[in-house]
């Protein structure tokens, strides 16, 4: 479930100048500079509890933000990632929609609500808040990587691969738009450009425990026994997630063909 999580915790915090988002609504003659300031200084609170991980509390401040500016649509978006992030799926989704309602020509909270449906495997509802991102901002690179994602679903991997590739192409540092390239790739057999992929990656990124991961699952596969553990060690040092193959199938969301590759050889290890 959770590789939206992983979009989420990397990018998804939308609108995270807080000073537009009041500027929003200054017009309204009840929010004095009074107001505006103690909003700040409790979404600079919020992102604080955000960055130690402590997303109930960050919650709890973005509510206060709704009630003292209920026409805000970035606060709705915002605690709807927070609520995503514990698995509130069905509260994230009001509040997505409240945002929507509120700002339906921004393109933030479409973004969000479409993590929200590949969260429920509404792939179809995904890909049409997708759709409505890339037609306000055609060259949106996250909006591609993660229609990729939703293709993917329904295992559309020749169209996911696509949009993986576009995404990696408007932004050459959007390392997990290539990733999820790279996996593509080796679902539908193209194992030799998945693996020149991956050890593209591995070399600009040496800490990028994703693709340490997969090209131990590619490399094992191959007999390449040394090399794999070695890349083994560096990979659950870093993250030891993808040491559980329900994390890297469901939450993650690895294509199958990786999956069972990297399954073969933690059996073994």
């Amino acid at each position: 479930m959770i590789r939206w999580i992983l979009s989420l915790l990397c990018v998804l915090l939308i609108f995270s100048s807080t000073v537009p988002a009041w500027a929003q609504d200054i017009q309204a003659p009840e929010f004095t500079e009074e107001l505006l300031q103690q909003g700040d200084e409790i979404a600079r609170k919020a992102f604080e509890a955000t960055d130690r991980g402590d997303f109930a509390e960050a919650e709890e401040y973005w509510t206060q933000i709704i009630e003292m500016f209920p026409t805000n649509p970035a606060a709705w978006s915002n605690r709807a990632i927070l609520r995503l992030s514990q698995n509130k799926i069905d509260s994230a989704l009001t509040d997505l929609n409240e945002a929507i309602a509120l700002a339906p020509n921004a393109a933030d909270p479409y973004l969000n609500r479409g993590i929200v449906y590949e969260a429920k495997k509404e792939w179809q509802k995904a890909i049409a808040d997708y759709n409505r991102v890339l037609a306000i901002d055609p060259d949106d690179a996250l909006a591609y990587n993660n229609r990729g994602n939703a293709k993917a679903g329904q295992q559309d991997w020749e169209e996911a691969i696509a949009d993986y590739q576009k995404a990696a192409d408007l932004d050459p540092n959007f390392a997990f738009a290539r990733a999820n390239y790279a996996l593509a790739l080796y679902q539908t057999g193209k194992v030799k450009e998945a693996e020149r992929t991956i050890r593209n990656l591995v070399r600009k990124y040496p800490m990028f425990p994703d693709m340490r991961a997969a090209l131990t699952a590619i490399l094992w596969e191959q007999g390449q026994q040394g090399e794999a553990e070695s890349n083994w060690v560096a990979a659950v040092g870093i993250d030891n997630r993808y040491q559980d193959l329900n994390w890297v199938k469901n939450t993650r969301r690895w294509p199958p063909l990786m999956v069972t590759a990297l399954e073969k050889f933690l059996k073994i290890d």
